[in-house]
């Protein structure tokens, strides 16, 4: 899969959970975005793909963000911080984002990017059966 093709699916996986939606005018929908750095081409995959679904930031949809770097803030606090937030949805990055986010969480759909095994650290029983709640965005070697 080529480096454009990755970051359109991240973009277009987190929009997903609100392609249903998307008739319900006036209501502006929440993300919850976690991730143990800002990573500005996963930022902006997630703004495209969102985009290209009719969602705008500021004014269709509200995007909090919630970074590791530089806090003396656990990977589960800033998980429970978002989840008080009340958000649509979650858009984690990197697995001890993902396990924080599902420790918090049972009833929240988790967009998880770039989780290597999903199924080895607990995140999903298994790949044919992943559980309802989350969407999956395989992690990828981009080629330099």
């Amino acid at each position: 899969m080529r480096r454009r093709e990755f970051i359109t699916l991240i973009g277009g996986a987190a929009a997903l959970p609100f392609a249903a939606l998307a008739q319900q005018p006036g209501r502006v929908r929440r993300i919850g975005y976690l991730s143990p750095a800002r990573l500005p081409q996963l930022l902006q995959a997630l703004h495209n793909g969102l985009r290209e679904f009719g969602f705008t930031e500021g004014q269709s949809i509200v995007i909090d963000y919630r970074f590791a770097e530089g806090q003396a803030k656990t990977m589960d606090e800033l998980a429970a911080e978002l989840i008080q937030l009340g958000p649509d949805v979650i858009v984690t990055v990197a697995s001890g984002a993902a396990l924080a986010a599902k420790r918090a969480t049972t009833t929240i759909p988790i967009v998880m990017a770039t989780v290597g095994e999903p199924v080895g650290i607990g995140l999903v029983a298994s790949l044919v059966s992943v559980a309802k709640r989350h969407n999956l965005c395989w992690d990828v070697s981009f080629p330099q």
